[in-house]
């Protein structure tokens, strides 16, 4: 059986997650909740749907042999079977019974929460996590089609303040401005990936296998906006000497001149659009919402590197295999801007306290960090029950991208958890650090 006290806190958070979810998809009419046909969006109609269902799949049908609650559900909301541009086009759940079939849904697993045969409750995390993956999503697809900034709960008055003045302060967090400098992690022979007595990880993220990583030097924080700026005014996304075949064929299909939410300002510089505003550029934020073909079209011309995979997390972790890149404690507002609270990035310079051993900020937070890493599986790779949350990227161009945004929720964090996207993707939460060539 799952141990009280680890029951009521996983209880807790299945209800946070929903309470997310809730607030993420609130606020917004119905023809929003459909919103327009893209390939980097999923109708938040459907998606919700999606949410109640994989929670009664994975919890109820899987793990308690159950019948489905909802006739045809699986037709409709099976992200594996279901293409995503038709999703548009089915009979989905109006707008009530969607919001019905998730509270059905979460009831009723709570009720069998840590029961025989699931009393490691195993199915239950893949679906709190899965939820806070989507609430990420609904965040993209908020900034992607120009709706309101969400309303997160827990959000603090004062950074909604600090958010209308455009400055990038985090009221939370000491540390402004920008954060240059590399620093030089030795090189070392560790395990790269999970340990085997984690209480759960991901199956890309199995297992811990030896790895060899030469001394190298990697930037302390991530790329500015400021110092991106540079590349855009250089000319750097017009010369083609710093694209490589595949981003310049996705240069020229976007007609890329600058990032996706950028645009010239009056009299000189860049703004940007962030929700349904444009604002001055931030220069000491990370810069945001940048592609792998970009990112490595900036440290083309910087004269650069994106960090592997490897060597980013044992920036992270060091060879003593830390959980988070200052210890093992659970992350909080002093160490990483996540969980939305701010409203979005902060300066590099802020959360010192979450610094690495070797002296990385916001290795956690802020900006997913894509790497050079293509996605692949570890060593000995066996798929989870789950076998459509790794395995089928495999063969496609995805890249590793590490860390976590400022929407991503802490629990799903640690050094070893693997995002993964196709390297022409700019609405993700993402930008980069560099590496010494």
């Amino acid at each position: 059986m799952l141990n009280r006290a680890m029951g009521d806190s996983l209880q807790k958070a299945l209800l946070d997650a929903r309470e997310r979810t809730l607030a993420l998809t609130s606020g917004l009419d119905d023809a929003q909740w459909m919103g327009p046909r893209l390939a980097i969006v999923n109708p938040i109609l459907w998606e919700l749907g999606h949410v109640a269902w994989f929670q009664e799949y994975w919890t109820l049908r899987h793990g308690r042999g159950r019948q489905e609650q909802l006739p045809g559900g699986d037709a409709l909301y099976d992200s594996a079977r279901v293409a995503h541009d038709t999703r548009w086009d089915l009979p989905l759940l109006p707008r009530a019974q969607v919001l019905a079939y998730l509270a059905r849904t979460l009831g009723d697993s709570l009720e069998v929460l840590g029961t025989a045969p699931d009393e490691g409750a195993y199915f239950h995390k893949l679906a709190l996590f899965h939820e806070d993956m989507h609430g990420e999503a609904f965040v993209s697809t908020r900034q992607a089609l120009r709706y309101p900034a969400p309303p997160l709960p827990g959000s603090p008055g004062e950074g909604r303040e600090a958010r209308s003045r455009g400055d990038g302060r985090d009221a939370g967090s000491p540390g402004e401005g920008p954060l240059p400098g590399d620093v030089e992690v030795p090189g070392a022979r560790y395990l790269l990936g999970a340990a085997r007595d984690a209480s759960f990880v991901f199956d890309n993220e199995k297992w811990g296998h030896a790895a060899l990583v030469p001394t190298f030097r990697i930037a302390r924080a991530p790329v500015t906006n400021a110092q991106f700026a540079e590349f855009v005014e250089a000319g750097g996304y017009r010369d083609d000497r710093f694209w490589s075949p595949e981003g310049a064929r996705f240069r020229a299909l976007l007609d890329a001149r600058m990032p996706v939410y950028w645009q010239r300002a009056t009299g000189g510089g860049f703004l940007e659009r962030r929700f349904q505003s444009v604002e001055p550029l931030r220069p000491h934020c990370p810069a945001i919402h940048l592609s792998w073909f970009e990112a490595d079209a900036y440290c083309r011309w910087a004269g650069r590197r994106l960090p592997t995979e490897a060597e980013w997390e044992l920036a992270a972790a060091t060879p003593d295999g830390r959980r988070f890149p200052w210890g093992d404690a659970a992350p909080d507002a002093s160490r990483a801007n996540l969980e939305g609270t701010a409203g979005g990035v902060v300066d590099v310079a802020a959360h010192p306290a979450g610094d690495s051993a070797h002296g990385c900020r916001q290795l956690v937070g802020n900006v997913w960090e894509w790497t050079a890493t293509d996605f692949g599986p570890y060593p000995g790779f066996v798929a989870d029950p789950y076998k459509e949350y790794s395995a089928p990227w495999f063969e496609s161009p995805h890249k590793v991208l590490r860390g976590g945004s400022w929407a991503t929720r802490g629990r799903l964090l640690r050094n070893t958890f693997r995002n993964f996207y196709p390297p022409d993707r700019r609405d993700v939460l993402a930008g980069f650090r560099t590496c010494a060539p």
